[in-house]
């Protein structure tokens, strides 16, 4: 029936009907993260520098979140598509526990090692009350947003991607709402974005859990599994995705500390242009979530030629919009700039990021692709791979070269050229894994 299904639509069709339902959701969590910028920013350059040295920790979370966001998908699925309804219940309730737990100890980890972490990042002790208030509320709205998480990807894996695409609408909408209501209005500044943050994911949460729970897709007994081979099953299948996500965090703050050097204006324009880069690519990270499924399906029905040409229609689609996209943020820079900016100098940075580091989202875009595609064609640590050697190798010596020699503007050309060369050799990674596929 899977196999009749993909094979009667066209491909690009296909992956349209996937991806579209996450991609409002997704359009909807990243302008909620540019609002929230936006509204911080009115608060002043350090606030805003405050909020800048989380996001390299609140990107490792996320990661963390993924990786067994991916397990939850993978096995409550292939329970599913083998008739094994009870088993795929029983182990969604222990995918939430397990993954709520893990996030609970990470979270408490932060909190009781943050003047460490913030040392370590260069935040200066004029942001240090900043950070003081923000870090608590801040962390327990990650553990409540990881909480919603696992409940969208229970969804998917039984196959309904609207569900969790609107949810994302729902919490996205009423967080921009309630956003400037607790910045200005209850007057709690920085931390106040946090405070509406909780309350949003509190109110998705209830719903998404009474949803899933009255369509029998969870339920919490864990006498029904057994505990030591699940809990392996979810450790295999989520430890290299999980490495896989914790890399570009882990890059994140080496980044931020590199750009720590310049000052707090340019840790604001940095992390102006880091949302507006999530922004950038948000078709591609709805594409991240549609596409491993769809390839995985043709994988599995010996369909491995089809499974290329999708690899092809959704490489191409991205590489043609990103550069779209990059022409309209350099296009626009000398307006979206000056309304961002908190002061002059963050302004000059940032128009600096707009002008080059938008061109190489296309190749940040195949990266991610490849990444998703590798896992979903049982290539796992090719994915891994592909995450090193584009962070590591590529991204960072690039940005630490470009910032010795001409500082900031260095710097962002360090990471144009460092996203191509990691394009590229994602492209080259996949293809030899698809050759050692092809002749097994």
């Amino acid at each position: 029936m899977q196999k009749k299904y993909l094979a009667d639509q066209s491909l690009p069709r296909a992956l349209f009907s996937m991806t579209w339902p996450m991609l409002f959701g997704a359009v909807a969590l990243m302008s909620f993260q540019l609002v929230d910028s936006i509204f911080i920013s009115m608060l002043g350059m350090q606030p805003l520098a405050a909020l800048g040295f989380s996001l390299p920790l609140q990107q490792l979370l996320i990661g963390v979140q993924i990786g067994i966001g991916i397990a939850a998908t993978a096995l409550i699925s292939r329970a599913i598509g083998a008739g094994n309804l009870d088993h795929a219940k029983y182990m969604g309730g222990l995918v939430v526990i397990t993954g709520c737990c893990v996030s609970f100890i990470l979270c408490t980890l932060i909190w009781l090692l943050r003047m460490p972490l913030l040392n370590a990042l260069g935040a200066g002790a004029e942001l240090l009350p900043y950070t003081e208030s923000y870090w608590l509320p801040w962390l327990s709205s990650a553990w409540l947003g990881a909480f919603l998480y696992f409940a969208n990807s229970i969804s998917r894996a039984n196959g309904d991607t609207r569900l969790p695409g609107l949810m994302m609408v729902f919490t996205s909408v009423l967080n921009m709402l309630l956003d400037p209501l607790f910045i200005f209005t209850f007057g709690l500044g920085l931390p106040g974005a946090a405070y509406a943050t909780i309350v949003a994911c509190l109110a998705g949460a209830a719903i998404m859990y009474s949803r899933i729970l009255k369509r029998h897709w969870l339920a919490f007994d864990p006498s029904k599994l057994p505990i030591a081979a699940a809990l392996r099953e979810i450790a295999k299948t989520s430890a290299p995705a999980m490495l896989s996500q914790l890399m570009p965090g882990t890059a994140s703050l080496l980044a931020t500390r590199i750009v720590a050097g310049f000052g707090g204006s340019a840790i604001a324009a940095w992390t102006l242009g880091s949302r507006l880069e999530l922004f950038s690519i948000v078709i591609v990270l709805a594409l991240t979530m549609a596409l491993p499924p769809m390839i995985g399906r043709l994988y599995g029905s010996k369909q491995l030629d089809r499974a290329h040409s999708m690899v092809l229609v959704a490489v191409r689609f991205v590489i043609g919009l990103q550069l779209t996209i990059a022409l309209l943020w350099m296009a626009s820079r000398g307006l979206i700039a000056p309304a961002l900016a908190p002061d002059q100098d963050s302004e000059v940075y940032l128009l600096s990021y707009m002008l080059w580091v938008p061109f190489s989202y296309a190749a940040l875009g195949v990266c991610m692709l490849m990444v998703s595609v590798c896992n979903a064609l049982g290539m796992p640590m090719r994915a891994v791979w592909i995450s090193t050697l584009r962070l590591f190798f590529c991204y960072l010596p690039a940005l630490w070269v470009g910032a010795s020699i001409a500082e900031m503007s260095g710097l962002y050309i360090g990471v144009l050229l460092g996203n191509v060369a990691a394009g590229l050799l994602a492209w080259n990674l996949y293809k030899r894994g698809l050759q050692h596929i092809q002749k097994t």
